[in-house]
């Protein structure tokens, strides 16, 4: 046996309301999925086939109307943000500043010391993943070593490949 439906009078205003004056499909669709089932006892099968979804998209649209009516409902109205930071923006700046210093004065970074800083100021292990995100997201990139010495002279190069003495023997 299905549980009882239970629907709420003040959103069935709010529904009755919102068809009225929308002109979003989104919105539209969610009233209506509201208002279908409250006023005429219509079925999630035909619910959906009324607003030309499947039968598993009624009650989401139906929930998606109660929180976007519900003041103080969880969650916005779309996905997005950084739900799951160690820290915020202005604090991963305030923790990157004396590594800033350091490259600045053109020292080498290496990983490990601060993904051990980042796990002594978040509390929790980090994966080095985590500090390579992190480092991208404030600019910083990798340098590979450049592909010839500094200090070598190409005329030095040329003149050895040509003068050198040839070492083959034969099999």
């Amino acid at each position: 046996m299905a549980r009882p439906r239970r629907i709420d009078p003040l959103l069935v205003v709010a529904a009755r309301d919102t068809v009225g004056q929308t002109a979003d499909i989104q919105e539209l669709r969610q009233a209506l999925a509201v208002l279908l089932p409250a006023e005429f006892g219509a079925s999630l099968e035909q619910t959906a086939r009324v607003l030309g979804v499947g039968r598993a998209t009624v009650p989401r649209l139906q929930g998606g109307f109660r929180r976007r009516r519900t003041p103080g409902s969880r969650g916005p109205a779309h996905w997005g943000g950084r739900r799951r930071a160690l820290m915020s923006a202005a604090e991963e700046i305030a923790f990157l500043k004396p590594w800033v210093e350091r490259a600045q004065a053109g020292g080498v970074l290496v990983l490990s010391p601060i993904r051990a800083a980042l796990a002594q100021a978040s509390g929790q292990r980090v994966a080095a993943s985590v500090v390579y995100r992190l480092l991208a997201r404030h600019g910083w990139r990798k340098v590979a070593p450049d592909t010839r010495h500094p200090k070598s002279n190409p005329q030095i190069q040329e003149d050895r490949k040509k003068n050198s003495r040839k070492i083959w023997r034969p099999c």
